[in-house]
């Protein structure tokens, strides 16, 4: 029997200097709405699949999505380029990103990177102490990006 993954629980903390997003040419950032939200959960899909994760159907995703008490469109951003969405961080308004997804066709080239500093400024805009999120604890690349970003391990938990 497999042992059961693990993930970690990561905080940047807020209130200091924060890098301003540098986002790739012809790439833009903006909040989502309903029209954005089948290609926004396109991105997720493709995010968690190829992570060996998964995500739920659009309808069930969109329908919880809604529904969810910390959810707020505003902390709901959206990388964009000349062919569509390309990238998303979902926040809940406990000052936690719930998802960070980018298009395999658009990755190393600063997305994630650009979504979560633009993350840390909105929640730092809210006067929120800190960010957290969790991370597989075999996703080595997504933790060099957040401990890259100033993100320290605040713990460690079965996934």
């Amino acid at each position: 029997m497999a042992p059961k993954p693990f993930v970690l629980r990561m905080r940047r903390e807020l209130g200091g200097q924060i890098e301003q997003p540098l986002w790739p040419d012809g790439m833009t950032c903006r909040t989502l709405d309903k029209a954005d939200s089948k290609a926004a959960h396109a991105v997720l899909a493709a995010g968690f699949w190829e992570g060996g994760g998964g995500a739920p159907q659009y309808r069930q995703w969109w329908s919880r999505l809604r529904k969810d008490s910390e959810f707020d469109p505003t902390l709901f951003f959206l990388a964009v380029d000349r062919e569509g969405v390309c990238g998303l961080a979902q926040c809940w308004t406990s000052n936690f990103v719930k998802d960070l997804a980018v298009h395999p066709r658009v990755r190393r080239i600063g997305v994630g990177r650009a979504l979560m500093l633009t993350v840390f400024h909105a929640f730092d805009k809210r006067g929120a102490a800190f960010v957290d999120l969790k991370v597989r604890e075999e996703n080595l690349n997504a933790q060099r990006l957040y401990h890259d970003l100033g993100m320290r391990i605040v713990g460690r938990e079965p996934g």
